[in-house]
């Protein structure tokens, strides 16, 4: 912008020739040529330009199946926890469902993963019986103290209910 006085002109021009790609309203990147043809922009960068911050955790339902508990399906999905926008934004050819959230790691994890499952069950194809049933296993294998502290600090109101159920279930 400090070499130009006609931003929205130039803009044009980059694009038109090529150089530069429109992503959204505001938001463009240069692509990157590999043996194959353009290579699409990286979804950390783009997330971290359209929320112009770097604190967020950027996910996905597929890495749910890293825990083992029977979710097999694959998501054509990414969801970014953040402190500053929620809804579902088209970045490029990807959807993105921003939700804002009051805590989250700074990278996934698996006790982390399995915290953010039982509370977003219900948006999943599997059957929720058999996968509660599965994530109560898997829950078993945890420290209750750990579980605890996760769960209140990183649960919502439904992973909270499910794990109240468990220790209910676990008492039994």
């Amino acid at each position: 912008m400090q070499w130009t006085n006609a931003v929205d002109r130039h803009l044009m021009e980059l694009i038109e020739d090529g150089t530069l790609k429109k992503l959204q309203q505001g938001l463009y990147y240069y692509p990157k040529q590999s043996t194959f043809g353009q290579v699409p922009p990286d979804e950390k960068e783009l997330v971290r330009s359209f929320l112009k911050a770097k604190d967020f955790l950027l996910t996905s339902p597929n890495a749910y199946n890293s825990l083992g508990v029977g979710t097999t399906q694959l998501y054509n999905k990414r969801i970014v926890y953040n402190h500053k926008r929620h809804g579902i934004f088209q970045l490029g050819n990807k959807f993105f469902d921003f939700k804002i959230v009051p805590h989250y790691p700074k990278k996934v994890t698996p006790e982390y993963l399995l915290v953010d499952l039982a509370g977003n069950m219900e948006s999943l194809a599997e059957d929720p019986v058999e996968l509660t049933t599965r994530l109560f296993s898997l829950m078993e294998k945890i420290d209750k103290n750990t579980l605890m502290k996760l769960f209140n600090y990183y649960g919502n109101a439904k992973a909270r209910k499910l794990y109240q159920d468990f220790l209910r279930r676990s008492e039994n």
